[in-house]
């Protein structure tokens, strides 16, 4: 393929990694990750609602990583309340300045103490919603989503690089490119999973609605994913398509071995 015509391909490439970057940093700050609406249960049976009476009952939620809102309904009216996953700065600083104090913190800096770190550090901040929710889990999406961030700007940044410089080394050229864009869809398609986990296998909309409901009982009545789950979606096959554009530049796939050494490996093994 033409020179030109490859510096095309990886500036396209390239864009949409830049994309798929800004796209996940609006995804994570939004609270646009689940819509649903939920039910008052212990209100409707008291009134015996039922038709067009039951929706004096049924209130919105919405939330993402961070944050959300929901509307109570229980027959009076609507309530908006706020909830949130995160926790104060000067709240964490204080953890961070006094973690020598604090015996379920380490200063090992090995993967798996950074990860029991931040649960720590969350339960301690905010410890009565995360008894609810399954910390792990929400833990592993935040990871995941900060590493899909992070690897969408480096393959947009090496993208640039191989249609504007001359790469010598491996990771610098298309096995790099291949590698980056391999991580960020893997790392898209488990932030789904795991989200997709939390939600519906750990009922996380019914959980949220009833955190410190004592009288009120409620119960989800409709839920499905919001914009910022399908950027997510758009982002990892983005991705795809970037590791498909690179093939269609000339490059091919790691470990795949080219037509011209098969025939040479046939005819090596004819002679003997």
């Amino acid at each position: 393929m033409p020179a030109q015509q490859k510096k095309i391909i990886f500036c396209v490439a390239g864009v949409l990694s830049f994309a798929c970057a800004l796209g996940t940093a609006a995804a994570i700050g939004t609270q646009l990750w689940v819509k649903g609406t939920i039910l008052c249960k212990t209100g409707a049976l008291l009134v015996n609602a039922t038709g067009q009476e039951l929706e004096k009952f049924i209130g919105e939620i919405q939330y993402g990583l961070f944050y959300g809102e929901r509307v109570r309904q229980c027959g009076l009216g609507g309530r908006p309340v706020q909830f949130s996953f995160a926790f104060g700065r000067a709240r964490f600083k204080t953890i961070i300045t006094n973690r020598q104090e604090i015996p379920g913190l380490t200063s090992k800096t090995t993967l798996p103490n950074v990860y029991n770190n931040v649960l720590f550090i969350l339960f301690l901040v905010f410890p009565d919603l995360l008894k609810i929710i399954p910390a792990s889990i929400h833990v592993s999406v935040l990871l995941f989503c900060t590493v899909l961030l992070v690897f969408a700007l480096v393959g947009a940044g090496f993208f640039m690089f191989n249609a504007f410089g001359s790469p010598y080394e491996t990771l610098h050229g298309p096995v790099g490119l291949y590698l980056w864009s391999f991580i960020a869809c893997s790392c898209g398609c488990l932030i789904m999973i795991l989200f997709s986990s939390e939600v519906k296998i750990h009922h996380l909309s019914e959980k949220i609605a009833n955190f410190k409901e004592g009288s009120f009982t409620f119960k989800t009545h409709s839920e499905q994913f919001a914009n910022s789950f399908w950027i997510v979606l758009v982002c990892s096959l983005v991705h795809f398509l970037n590791a498909l554009l690179i093939r269609f530049a000339g490059f091919e796939f790691p470990f795949s071995k080219s037509k011209d050494s098969r025939t040479t490996t046939g005819a090596v093994d004819l002679m003997y």
